[in-house]
């Protein structure tokens, strides 16, 4: 009787320990607290793409409103906008930095709009209802086909359109889902005539995306435009004439949670944010390994944001 007490009370211990842990397992999903979160009308999510510059920008936003009295809660390094997306439209995250031309053609696949003002004007059509864009910023931080000097030197390849004239296989380098992307092999092919393999490289064209193409595993890699590693490494972005890629400005996603004070907030960082001082900010990340939050916090108190 005693035994049969005792597997009792240590099957109840069990299980109590079992969903203990599942509970902490859910705690520890930045898209769970971000729902219970956004939950409160007080609390203003913001999210970040799991990339190190759109974290700086994201906690650029999360300063500006703390200082203006709102209460904020940040779930940064989501994913990429398969993920993130669907959770703003369902109110679990309220602020996003977005590029535009991406975020258009996640939306309108077939989208016709090329240049940063035909893009806001279609994002405004484009956005499922609930969600809006504010003021874009001048800085770009765009996907790129880019290579080491030595290959554009070798091949006189400065341009998309030159890559025809290479008879030697190519591979890109990228994140996975660059693959099915507009711009990527496929768009390659279809606007440049131009057949390349592809290597999944998941760091959103981090040290990993700069070392395969140094090392010659990727002859082309996807690295985006305000990334120091171009300057620092004297990599060549290929020219893109046909505008494969469009333009992205960088753009807040925001939902109906975000009024009018709050948007007036985030858009004195847009007001700002240029592309040189963007690529600046990446440069204290990648270079000097400052925190993104003392990133945001030299560059809005220089510019008498904070």
């Amino acid at each position: 009787m005693i035994t049969a007490k005792i597997r009792a009370g240590v099957a109840a211990a069990l299980a109590l320990g079992v969903a203990a842990a599942l509970t902490g397992c859910a705690s520890s999903n930045p898209l769970d607290s971000g729902s219970s979160a956004s939950s409160d009308s007080k609390t203003i999510v913001i999210g970040s793409q799991q990339y190190y510059s759109n974290e700086i920008i994201a906690e650029l936003y999360a300063q500006v409103l703390e200082k203006d009295g709102f209460q904020v809660k940040r779930n940064f390094n989501i994913g990429q906008r398969e993920i993130y997306l669907p959770q703003l439209q369902k109110g679990a995250i309220d602020v996003m930095p977005e590029y535009s031309g991406n975020l258009l053609q996640y939306y309108d696949k077939s989208a016709t709009a090329k240049t940063s003002s035909e893009i806001d004007a279609a994002l405004t059509k484009a956005l499922p209802s609930g969600l809006r864009v504010l003021d874009a910023a001048e800085a770009t931080d765009q996907d790129s086909y880019t290579v080491t000097k030595k290959f554009s030197e070798d091949n006189d390849v400065t341009s998309l359109a030159d890559l025809k004239n290479v008879k030697d296989t190519l591979t890109v380098g990228a994140n996975s889902e660059f693959q099915t992307r507009p711009y990527g092999p496929n768009g390659l092919k279809s606007v440049y005539g131009v057949d390349v393999d592809f290597k999944a490289v998941e760091d959103s064209g981090g040290a990993l995306t700069v070392k395969a193409l140094k090392d010659g595993t990727v002859q082309l890699a996807d690295i985006y435009s305000a990334d120091p590693s171009i300057k620092a490494n004297d990599f060549v972005s290929l020219e893109d004439p046909e505008n494969l890629i469009l333009p992205q400005n960088v753009i807040p996603v925001v939902s109906k949670k975000v009024d009018d004070k709050a948007a007036a907030d985030i858009d004195k960082v847009s007001k700002v944010l240029t592309t040189a001082a963007l690529i600046d900010l990446n440069a204290k990340s990648v270079n000097d390994k400052e925190k993104a939050s003392t990133i945001a916090k030299d560059f809005l108190t220089e510019q008498g944001l904070l």
